[in-house]
């Protein structure tokens, strides 16, 4: 049997199809499996051993339909479901199946705040598209092989385990717990810090640690994302906004404290340790009318005043670090 799993973004929703492919890989030995992406998203899944093919594209699938038609793949699984992949799905005339997107259910949970999502993980609404394979969960995490180990002792002069990782950035910036939280955060703690994120984060990093009063090791934009994992993965405990290093995280016997601002678990976006549910923490603003006001996020609080993130607790913070740092 020839498969072709497509998920084109982002970072975190990729991570997530992992348990996906590794339950097939063991459900359906003899298959064999070829994933299709984004070539900016390619690191990703580049080492994961349950890919035999990894197919790319820079911006439009009409750069490989005429390779994936010469496949003449047995099932197409649809892990993105979007009006790109209909179009993939259309010209390749293949028999396939894709996930359950909840549009609907999403939409009336962002617009009038009425809860009608099923109370399950995306991870498992992906494994239905492979359910007439006779694919099921596992109870398998997530999986994110680090190819480029960071020697913290080394680099840092900090001991495995020792520190706390904090992943400041986030996609969108109603995502992310704002500067001065930030600091009050890191102030508060007694365990060595390190700061975690990308080029576009490297701004904010340098105003919180010129705004703390304790020392931090700002690593933020000196890593490559396979680096940022290895340092998460070595961490006490990590504490991150609702983005793409929190699912990379899920995939390390690491604790995770994350934090929700303008999103909200109930999406179905949150850790994925289906035998672990006890290494994660979710941290949240609870009864605000606004919230959740996107499945995704903003560049600013519609409302202006940014309480999901604001009136964040940190003293409730600290005690989840505290829990999982003995």
């Amino acid at each position: 049997m020839k498969l072709l799993i497509v998920r084109f973004s982002s970072i975190g929703d990729i991570v997530l199809t992992t348990p996906v492919l590794r339950a097939i890989r063991k459900q359906l030995p003899d298959a064999e499996i070829h994933f299709l992406t984004k070539k900016s998203f390619q690191s990703v899944l580049a080492s994961n051993t349950a890919i035999d093919q990894l197919i790319t594209i820079e911006k439009s699938i009409d750069e490989v339909v005429p390779e994936l038609k010469n496949e003449e793949y047995d099932w197409v699984i649809d892990l993105h479901n979007n009006l790109r992949t209909k179009s993939l799905k259309t010209k390749l005339k293949r028999p396939y199946k894709a996930f359950p997107k909840l549009n609907i259910q999403k939409w009336l949970l962002v617009n009038f705040k009425w809860n009608r999502m099923p109370d399950v993980h995306v991870v498992d609404r992906y494994f239905e598209a492979v359910r007439h394979l006779g694919v099921k969960p596992n109870g398998n995490k997530s999986e994110f092989p680090v190819e480029e180990e960071v020697n913290v002792h080394e680099m840092f002069n900090i001991v495995p385990k020792s520190y706390v990782a904090m992943v400041v950035g986030a996609k969108f910036a109603t995502k992310q717990l704002p500067k001065k939280k930030v600091v009050e955060l890191i102030d508060g703690l007694s365990s060595p810090v390190i700061l975690l994120g990308g080029p576009e984060d490297v701004s904010f990093a340098e105003q919180v640690v010129q705004s703390t009063g304790k020392q931090v090791i700002n690593a933020v934009g000196k890593l490559s994302l396979q680096g940022s994992a290895s340092v998460a993965s070595q961490a006490m405990v990590v504490v991150t906004n609702d983005t793409g290093m929190m699912h990379i995280s899920s995939a390390f016997d690491v604790p995770i404290v994350s934090l929700w601002g303008n999103t909200v678990p109930e999406l179905g976006m949150y850790p994925y340790r289906p035998n672990q549910r006890e290494s994660f923490v979710v941290h949240e603003v609870k009864g605000l009318s606004c919230r959740p006001c996107s499945k995704i996020g903003y560049e600013k609080c519609p409302k202006g005043h940014f309480k999901c993130m604001n009136d964040q607790n940190i003293a409730k913070i600290h005690a989840s670090i505290q829990q999982f740092s003995k």
